[in-house]
């Protein structure tokens, strides 16, 4: 069954937004020609998660491997690190906190984008006279490893030497502190329907010269799995779609083999399993960004956009412990940075400095307003061998929503 984006509505998606200039189409016309031919070698379609890695990862390509520009104000959407100092600065608080209980405690950031947490978050570390001896930056996209790089030299370069960039988890003992900021939206999703009893999973096939969206059987046990488990928590739906995120558990399984002591930190917008599946969000949660502007439509601009889905913060909590690990808080993004010292900052700058007080003021609002990022991003924390309380989740732990 085709599920097509109708004409008239693909038209307005890409009226809405800019036009790529010459070279960035050529790039997007390669990475179509390829999935293209995937699809034709798997039979006809492919499922909707292999789409969304080739669009985000396809070597040379993809979103995050190749070379445009992704976050801040020239790129497609905006993080908290670029937002704000302040989001560095109460992380080292936290970083700083960990370490007097690890020795030799180190940082592995997973997906760094541009660097500007990594930069940050060492110069505070540094005010703090806590460094890790080791930053770790695990991301394989040799375009943002170079950009990560320019950033450090470029704000903290006396500090360079500290940061190590990785292929893959480091090897078993590693203890510290690990942070992954808006990391788990970006890991492709499987998408589901249940219409009339029947659940249906989404494809993408190759039809009259374009990309159009299928559902047919599922052809993912976990998948099946996933979906009879939400049912038995949730009952019957209908008329219903949404997401599974299939790559995270083995991701937690990697990341607990590698842990040896310490907190993880994953950092994310997202909800509770019974939010995010709650029958009025009948259409999922999946979004695309290019250029500021978000839409639905995944099949625009190939290579070009960013596609996300919203994190489902008790699944990644069932999995974690699972792997090993304990979850040891959840909580809003507002009230995390107000456990790990935003209070003080705001208290340290100086009135009389109008632009940067100004500017802190600013960063205040947008990383902590419910209708900035305060309420939508949330934070789950994740230990091992860790039974220290953990100032982020002192104001307010949320973990009974889990």
């Amino acid at each position: 069954m085709i599920d097509r984006i109708s004409p008239r509505a693909a038209e307005a998606v890409v009226a809405q937004l800019p036009v790529p200039d010459a070279d960035a189409q050529q790039h997007s016309i390669k990475l179509v020609t390829q999935i293209r031919d995937e699809i034709a070698a798997a039979g006809g379609q492919l499922p909707f998660d292999r789409y969304m890695e080739q669009i985000l990862y396809a070597p040379g390509l993809g979103y995050y491997a190749a070379g445009a520009r992704k976050f801040g104000a020239a790129g497609d959407f905006v993080t908290s690190p670029e937002l704000s100092p302040l989001f560095a600065q109460c992380l080292a608080f936290q970083c700083s906190e960990v370490f007097q209980g690890v020795d030799d405690g180190e940082i592995l950031e997973v997906g760094a984008g541009s660097g500007v947490l990594a930069a940050d978050l060492l110069l505070a570390l540094e005010k703090l006279d806590s460094l890790p001896g080791r930053y770790l930056i695990l991301d394989l996209s040799p375009d943002l490893q170079q950009r990560q790089k320019e950033t450090i030299a470029q704000r903290a370069p006396h500090l360079l030497d500290r940061v190590e960039w990785l292929a893959a988890f480091p090897e078993a003992g590693f203890s510290g502190v690990v942070i992954a900021n808006e990391l788990l939206d970006a890991m492709p999703v499987h998408r589901f329907r249940i219409a009339g009893g029947e659940l249906l999973e989404q494809f993408v096939a190759w039809q009259d010269d374009r990309f159009v969206l299928v559902w047919d059987k599922p052809t993912s046990p976990r998948l099946e799995a996933a979906v009879s488990g939400l049912l038995q928590q949730f009952g019957p739906l209908d008329d219903y779609e949404s997401e599974v995120n299939l790559r995270a558990a083995p991701w937690l399984v990697s990341l607990a083999a590698s842990m040896q002591k310490g907190l993880v930190l994953l950092v994310d917008y997202g909800h509770s399993r019974a939010e995010y599946y709650h029958p009025t969000r009948s259409r999922g949660t999946l979004m695309c960004h290019y250029r500021h502007r978000a839409h639905p439509d995944p099949l625009v601009y190939p290579g070009l956009q960013d596609i996300t889905a919203h994190v489902d913060f008790t699944a990644i909590a069932e999995s974690a412990q699972s792997a090993g690990f304990s979850v040891s808080g959840y909580t809003t993004q507002a009230y995390f940075l107000m456990g790990s010292g935003l209070d003080k900052l705001v208290a340290a700058s100086d009135p009389d400095d109008v632009t940067a007080h100004m500017a802190l003021v600013q960063g205040v609002k947008r990383l902590t307003l419910p209708t900035e990022m305060g309420e939508r991003f949330k934070v789950l924390g994740l230990t091992k061998q860790w039974d220290q309380p953990i100032s982020g989740f002192a104001m307010r732990d949320m973990r009974e929503r889990l």
